[in-house]
């Protein structure tokens, strides 16, 4: 039975506000029929006990990281949760010591509610503010223990914290894009029949090919991951991984060859590259282009070729100072050329952008370009930008080159 979104909400808005009773609430989506999109791909709500004394703590995600603010009861709380609530998302899912309540807001814009009663009311929630943070890969997934990141006893290895960060920080921003698309449409449901196709180009051995398939096969995506590099030792070591953990050809394969020829069939839905060196980059963005892949996720490596344009070109005035010492001119060169490359992808009907893909502490390449395909026309100030910049730089983009732009 659907009831007034706004009476729903009201009798919703009592049970967050009870920090007796309330244990975590989520809220996702957005609703339909002309309503503003949230700008939180998802929000949750707990209590917990500071040194300060209890606050109402919030979690906000967007695609790529979270924001988390602690509320004193009273006032800063209320208003809080009216901030939420009053965001447009399409479901809420709240847990209290004896029941949850699921509300979802239909086409008509009315809530729909249910509630159960929870098969074993808790004693007490957690109100800990330093619980373990979660984990996309729990240590001792079978994964990275095949992988090496971890030991036989699932633990990461010390010699591999900064790739198992690496593999989180990754799997968050291929889980919020991943959503993002499904939701908005911009990438089809996948079926046992007819899985997700994801192509790892230049995937070396493997690390973030295999936790992506265990990622997106964890939350229920059927998927078939296909690995592409150039070294048959790539390819021996990807099948060997496969075998050990029971993944056969429909599920995972490695093809041998260059990420520009490489036969991968039919075109993937969801391309990456990660950490491909110099223009293998953008070998991979325009194959990418080519197969009109709605969701592309890449982390470039070195920027050797336009680093080599920078220094034959002459500086225009007055940016002397920035190409004058080598590491500027290096340092300008990967921002050069990876805002070429956001361009030229917008000229190609995608949604462009670019994020800290891991810590720099972690890894010195730690920039990721996201983009989406939304098939929108190019406009003329995109053009405009990209033309100003080759010009006054005088170089030439590689991917411009392979996009005949």
């Amino acid at each position: 039975m659907s009831e007034p979104l706004l009476r729903a909400l009201t009798r919703l808005r009592g049970v967050l506000l009870d920090e007796e009773q309330l244990v975590r609430a989520v809220a996702s989506g957005h609703r339909r029929g002309g309503a503003p999109k949230p700008p939180w791909r998802r929000a949750e709500l707990r209590y917990v006990d500071l040194k300060a004394g209890r606050r109402l703590q919030s979690v906000t995600f967007d695609a790529t990281q979270s924001f988390t603010a602690n509320h004193a009861p009273g006032d800063a709380a209320r208003d809080a949760v009216d901030d939420l609530l009053d965001l447009g998302f399409g479901q809420w899912e709240v847990e209290t010591l004896d029941e949850v309540h699921r509300l979802r807001v239909n086409k008509s814009g009315e809530a729909v509610v249910t509630t159960t009663r929870r098969e074993a009311a808790e004693t007490a929630p957690d109100r800990s503010h330093d619980r373990a943070k979660d984990r996309l890969l729990p240590e001792d997934h079978p994964v990275l223990v095949a992988l090496g990141i971890s030991d036989a006893q699932g633990r990461v290895r010390s010699a591999r914290q900064a790739k198992y960060r690496q593999v989180e920080e990754f799997l968050r921003l291929l889980d919020g894009t991943v959503t993002a698309a499904l939701e908005s449409g911009k990438l089809r449901r996948p079926t046992v029949e007819d899985p997700l196709r994801v192509v790892d180009l230049g995937c070396g051995n493997a690390y973030l090919s295999f936790a992506a398939h265990a990622h997106l096969s964890a939350r229920g995506l059927p998927v078939r991951l296909t690995g592409v590099d150039t070294k048959a030792q790539s390819l021996r070591h990807g099948r060997e991984v496969a075998t050990e953990l029971g993944l056969g050809a429909d599920d995972v394969d490695f093809v041998q060859g260059g990420i520009d020829d490489a036969e991968v069939a039919p075109a993937p839905e969801v391309v990456l590259a990660l950490h491909a060196c110099d223009t293998a980059t953008d070998d991979a963005l325009a194959r990418a282009v080519g197969w009109q892949a709605p969701v592309v996720l890449a982390a470039p490596c070195c920027h050797h070729d336009v680093a080599a344009q920078l220094r034959r070109a002459p500086t225009p005035a007055p940016y002397d100072a920035l190409t004058r010492d080598g590491i500027l001119r290096e340092r300008l060169a990967d921002t050069l050329t990876d805002a070429m490359r956001a361009s030229l992808l917008r000229l190609e009907g995608y949604r462009v952008d670019v994020v800290e893909f891991v810590g720099s502490q972690h890894t010195p390449r730690n920039t990721l370009l996201r983009a989406v395909r939304t098939g929108r026309p190019p406009r003329e100030a995109d053009r405009d930008e990209l033309d100003m910049l080759t010009e006054t730089w005088r170089i030439r983009p590689r991917l411009g080159e392979l996009l005949e732009r």
